[in-house]
């Protein structure tokens, strides 16, 4: 675990204050920044396609393709699929192992032509998590950030003076949905692959439901509260809502925070867009409208 301040983020913090109005003293926090490695001591695959499995004790493996193929699919299997596009820059990318313990089979694919592909690379890892949680503590290509993000510094002002974890869930939580917009035309022409940019969300202060999720879950996660970033569906749409964990209370899977009488969703995109309208509260509050795919 690596913890670290700079002072970008103290102008990133400064920055926010001014955005937002509120030129009040602001008490700094210090994020907490895991920075997911690719060390090299236990690795499978060949020289264009490889698998570092380094930190499967961390909750997560991370990929790297080198070769000629112009796509190139990543396909991660315990009890559920889940299929990445992987980048062919070189460069590792981090995917989380969150069904717990015990063995994944991680494969990669080339594209031969079209949508076919070539398996280049099909290994099973045994994982045993040293916590967990981890898996909901790293960045990964979802909710992508690092020591440099301008996320941390917005994280970091707006748990200002705050240590109780169920408050900081409650701070992320309403300055998603006081501080951004849902962008309708993004939502009517985003492509198949997308992955969301944080830093541009909050440079935009606008994004479909799956920028909203990754946004928190960078903030919660930078707090060091776990946080799953949940893919499924709500009223037959493909929808994207935060759980989040904390030691009180364990997972907090269908709702948001505790308001003196009851419970509330974590769906920050629908509480942003409905504002206060009472049909859109009855539909977050009730967990049944909802329907996990896939945890990230």
């Amino acid at each position: 675990m690596t913890m670290k301040k700079s002072a970008f983020h103290r102008a990133a913090a400064f920055a926010l204050a001014l955005a937002l109005g509120t030129m009040m003293p602001v008490i700094a926090q210090a994020a907490v920044i895991r920075t997911p490695s690719a060390d090299g001591s236990v690795t499978y695959g060949n020289g264009s396609a490889v698998i570092d499995a380094s930190h499967t004790s961390d909750g997560y493996v991370m990929i790297r393709y080198s070769g000629s193929a112009k796509r190139i699919k990543v396909r991660i299997t315990k009890n559920t699929q889940y299929t990445y596009d992987l980048n062919v820059s070189g460069a590792y990318e981090t995917f989380p192992l969150t069904e717990g313990d015990g063995a994944y089979s991680v494969a990669i694919f080339e594209q031969v032509e079209g949508s076919m592909y070539a398996q280049a690379v099909n290994q099973t890892i045994n994982v045993s998590l040293s916590n967990d949680k981890l898996p909901f503590l790293y960045p990964n290509q979802f909710c992508n950030y690092n020591a440099m993000s301008a996320v941390v510094g917005v994280s970091d002002t707006v748990c200002a003076g705050v240590t109780d974890p169920l408050q900081k869930v409650a701070a992320i939580y309403n300055y998603a949905v006081n501080n951004l917009s849902y962008d309708y035309n993004k939502a009517a022409t985003v492509q198949s692959g997308y992955l969301p940019n944080i830093d541009s969300t909050l440079a935009a202060r606008s994004g479909i439901c799956f920028d909203y999720a990754s946004m928190m879950v960078a903030m919660l996660r930078l707090q060091d509260i776990p946080s799953k970033l949940v893919i499924g569906y709500t009223g037959g749409q493909y929808h994207a809502w935060v759980s989040v964990y904390t030691d009180a209370q364990g997972w907090i899977d269908n709702v948001i925070f505790f308001n003196g009488n009851d419970w509330r969703f974590m769906d920050p995109t629908f509480a942003s867009t409905g504002k206060g309208n009472p049909s859109v509260i009855e539909h977050i509050k009730n967990s049944a409208n909802y329907s996990a795919k896939f945890t990230y």
